[in-house]
């Protein structure tokens, strides 16, 4: 074998090596650089891997902070987006063109976003208290007896006192029930006291209104009345007004039951949603401290006739499907598992659930997610807006229009746009399904829920979105951050119908207090078989119908008029 002699100056012990010496030394440093190369390749990727979680840490961070920070955050300045999706508006308005139809003008930019009393010992109450004793203003009525009037001798008065509130503070109401001197037994005759519904309550129905739609729809919580009442000169702790609203929840909650058993019956479309709420837990045996746990509040929108809510100590497919036992029709929700129950086959269903829903999703849902990821500044999910801006423009220039008008006009001009929404969703949901993050979200959304988002173009009288269940439940949202908790789930339950009661009024235009006023007056002597008549939906016509001069009184015998015909019961909303 031919022998090699390197030459390396200045060392004088160089010596010679082989050809296989040479080899292996190479083999050495190739194998070395592969696994430095390697390590590299590891350390790079494991960088990448940091950058990308630093990268959705900031996305995290900055979507808290709107979430938390800005008040109406999908209301994006559309603006932005027609200039940002120029080539692409034109590409939309010439296919609204051949269409045959004007291109929806721009929605407006979204507005911007805006931006204890001392502790007092406290004694047990011993008794019922004496009112007759108290400073406050005195309403007196006084009670005779049509029967004995003119025909005994009246010698005066029983009275007994009830706290009553009317504008400017609470009163005192002095009942006053005639005596008159008889000759047969003990020699005299009182005036039977007419029928009440809280026969023995000292509140008067004015004062359960007022503490009603202070907490329930004003977010007032009970300990703030008590304050409230104590510098006006009444003692009332809360634990009574507790008392008295569970009471008072409970009884008209056989009104709230003959609402839903017409919704049920005859809707159209419900619309519904939930949110949670902490519950007080009952006292232990050890007396030891325990956490609250957590119950729910469904509320269901039926059309515009009733809203009413439903308290389950469990958010599960068994409960709804309880709650919505016996409605056919179509039923708005976001996508929540457990509404799945409801759109199932009939035949596969437990029990004899055998009736036909379809479901009706939320394009605001849909647009909720693609803005949450458009705040990486990601240019998908901003044309994902700038889309369905398209669809709300479309919908926004024709609100007046007739329902079957809405239905035609939504079939010929929003159809096509969203035939190439979704083909355009499909392209991209292939390549990001695999990869984390808030697009993927987004467009698996919009994906799955493509048939439940096209339901809006069968009817004319169903919505885009599911709002306005959202807004009915944020009268809970917004109280539970002062009264943070319901006592017990009878509490609870009582509180859902007092949020139903309050709710419905505001849909039909009703003051809430005035309305509970009314309704805890005339209850105790309404027949039990025509509840319906007095819900909010039918009191505008029914309260009419009533003697104005026995019903302006707040205690007395009322004369109830005959059972509504269809005629009557027309209210002046619909």
């Amino acid at each position: 074998m031919r022998r090699y002699l390197p030459r390396v100056q200045g060392d004088a012990s160089a010596r010679d090596v082989t050809a296989d010496e040479l080899r292996a030394r190479i083999a050495a440093l190739e194998s070395e650089l592969a696994a430095e190369r390697a390590r590299a390749a590891a350390l790079e990727a494991e960088r990448d891997k940091l950058r990308d979680a630093y990268r959705q840490l900031q996305l995290d961070v900055e979507l808290l902070r709107r979430r938390i920070f800005v008040a109406k955050a999908e209301r994006v300045d559309t603006r932005q987006l027609e200039l940002e999706f120029a080539s692409k508006k034109k590409e939309l308005d010439a296919l609204a063109r051949r269409l045959g139809v004007e291109p929806p003008p721009p929605a407006a930019p979204a507005a911007p976003a805006a931006p204890a009393a001392p502790a007092r010992r406290r004694h047990k109450p011993k008794g019922r208290r004496n009112l007759a004793i108290s400073d406050l203003p005195v309403e007196r009525h006084e009670l005779l007896d049509p029967a004995l009037e003119g025909k005994l001798e009246r010698i005066g008065f029983e009275e007994t006192f009830q706290i009553g509130w009317r504008k400017g503070g609470p009163v005192k109401l002095v009942i006053a029930r005639a005596k008159y001197r008889s000759d047969a037994g003990d020699g005299v005759v009182t005036t039977t006291m007419p029928k009440r519904t809280f026969p023995r309550l000292l509140a008067a129905p004015s004062l359960l209104a007022k503490i009603a739609v202070d907490k329930f729809a004003d977010g007032l919580p009970l300990f703030r009345q008590e304050q409230r009442f104590e510098r006006e000169g009444l003692s009332l702790d809360r634990g009574t007004m507790s008392r008295w609203l569970e009471d008072l929840g409970m009884t008209v909650g056989a009104v709230v039951l003959a609402m839903r058993d017409e919704a049920m019956q005859t809707a159209f479309c419900i619309s519904t949603d939930a949110t949670g709420v902490a519950v007080q837990p009952e006292p232990s045996a050890d007396k030891g401290r325990r956490a609250c746990r957590r119950g729910h509040f469904f509320v269901m929108l039926a059309d515009r006739d009733h809203v009413f809510f439903e308290y389950t100590p469990r958010e599960t497919s068994a409960v709804v499907a309880e709650m919505f036992r016996g409605f056919s029709g179509y039923v708005q929700a976001d996508a929540k598992s457990v509404y799945d129950i409801l759109f199932t086959d009939p035949a596969t269903r437990n029990g004899d659930d055998d009736r036909d829903r379809s479901e009706v999703g939320c394009w605001a849902h849909a647009r909720r997610r693609f803005y949450e990821a458009a705040i990486a500044k990601d240019k998908i999910a901003r044309e994902a807006l700038y889309r369905i801006q398209r669809i709300f423009d479309h919908e926004r220039s024709w609100a007046d229009a007739p329902p079957l008008m809405r239905s035609d006009l939504r079939r010929r001009h929003i159809g096509p746009e969203l035939d190439a929404l979704f083909d355009w969703a499909d392209l991209h949901y292939a390549e990001v399904k695999n990869q984390r993050g808030l697009l993927r979200s987004a467009f698996g959304y919009l994906v799955r829920q493509r048939a439940a988002l096209r339901r809006f173009l069968d009817d004319g009288r169903l919505r885009l979105d599911n709002n306005a269940s959202e807004r009915e439940l944020r009268q809970i949202a917004v109280g539970r951050k002062a009264w943070l908790f319901v006592g017990s789930d009878d509490h609870a339950q009582a509180a859902a119908n007092l949020f139903s009661l309050i709710a419905s009024c505001r849909l039909h235009g009703l003051d809430p207090e005035a309305y509970l006023r009314d309704l805890v007056r005339v209850l105790a002597q309404w027949p039990a078989d025509r509840y319906l008549e007095l819900a909010p939906r039918y009191w505008a016509a029914t309260r009419p119908r009533l003697d104005p001069a026995e019903f302006e009184r707040p205690i007395g015998e009322l004369t109830i008029p005959a059972k509504a015909t269809p005629a009557d019961q027309q209210s002046p909303q619909g």
